[in-house]
C-alpha cells in the first residue's frame, strides 16, 4: 500500500484498483475519468468525476479505481503547515528589509 505523504499525482488504467495510506491530511482532485473512491472506517462509497474534489484525513486509507473507457488521473495536494507557513512569511519579510538595507535607506 503506497502512502501518501506530500502532493503527488496518479494514473489509474480502467479495472486497476489503486490502494493508498493517507500520512496526512489532503485533497483529492479527480481529472481525466470517473473514480470509485472507498474509504476506511466509512460505510459510503464516492463516485467522483473530473473536477470534483475529496478531503481525506490523515491516517485513513483509500482503494481508487477508475471506471468507463478512459483511464482516470488523480492529485494529491497536501497543504502547508501552519508553522511552515509562518516560516515562510518570516522569510519573505527578512529578504525586504535586506533589501531595504543594502539598497540604504532613500528619503524623498
Amino acid at each position: 500500500m503506497r502512502e501518501i505523504s506530500s502532493s503527488i499525482a496518479y494514473e489509474i488504467r480502467t479495472g486497476d484498483t489503486l490502494p493508498l495510506k493517507v500520512a496526512r491530511s489532503t485533497k483529492l482532485r479527480v481529472h481525466g475519468g470517473a473514480v470509485w473512491v472507498t474509504r476506511s472506517d466509512d460505510t459510503k462509497d464516492y463516485w467522483l468525476q473530473p473536477g470534483q474534489t475529496l478531503h481525506l484525513r490523515r491516517g485513513e486509507r483509500l482503494w481508487l479505481s477508475a471506471e468507463g473507457a478512459t483511464f482516470a488521473k488523480v492529485a494529491f495536494s497536501v497543504p502547508t503547515r501552519c508553522d511552515e507557513r509562518a516560516l515562510n512569511w518570516l522569510a519573505r519579510i527578512g529578504e525586504r528589509w535586506m533589501m531595504r538595507v543594502r539598497g540604504g535607506w532613500r528619503t524623498v
